[in-house]
């Protein structure tokens, strides 16, 4: 099933965490994804995490599957910025398989930051990101679909 940024948006936490939960890693996307970054409503701080998430006016992620690696899309940079591996590892949060995308060997300014990503529609996938070991909000990525 697809689901829009919006429909996302509107999901409290235990949803989101079900949904990522229930589904699979998928494989390692390639090329750029739009990003949505959501802060669910019952999220502890959230209006303080949405804050710091709009000043870095964050756009999404370009992955280069063949490397093992992506970058951020932050318009307040201008550029292509905070650079991440990705691999497949378990998920802090279930144990399950997912998508480790790892800041802390590639950034001085996210090591603390993994965020973890499965997939949940065509081109879709549902991440949750870490504090060192603390989970802190979910995000969207939306790649371009055939």
């Amino acid at each position: 099933m697809a689901y829009t940024a919006q429909q996302l948006l509107a999901m409290p936490e235990k949803q989101l965490d079900d949904l990522f939960s229930a589904s699979p890693a998928g494989d390692i996307p390639n090329g750029e994804a739009d990003g949505t970054a959501i802060v669910a409503s019952d999220t502890p701080f959230s209006s303080e995490i949405a804050a710091i998430v709009n000043i870095f006016n964050w756009q999404g992620k370009t992955f280069d599957a063949a490397h093992g690696t992506l970058t951020n899309r932050i318009l307040a940079f201008g550029v292509n910025a905070i650079v991440a591996q990705v691999y497949k590892g378990t998920s802090l949060f279930d144990g399950k398989e997912c998508i480790v995308l790892d800041y802390s060997k590639t950034s001085i300014l996210a090591k603390h930051i993994r965020d973890e990503i499965r997939l949940i529609g065509p081109g879709q996938y549902l991440g949750l990101v870490y504090w060192d070991t603390k989970k802190t909000i979910h995000f969207a990525l939306q790649f371009p679909v055939a």
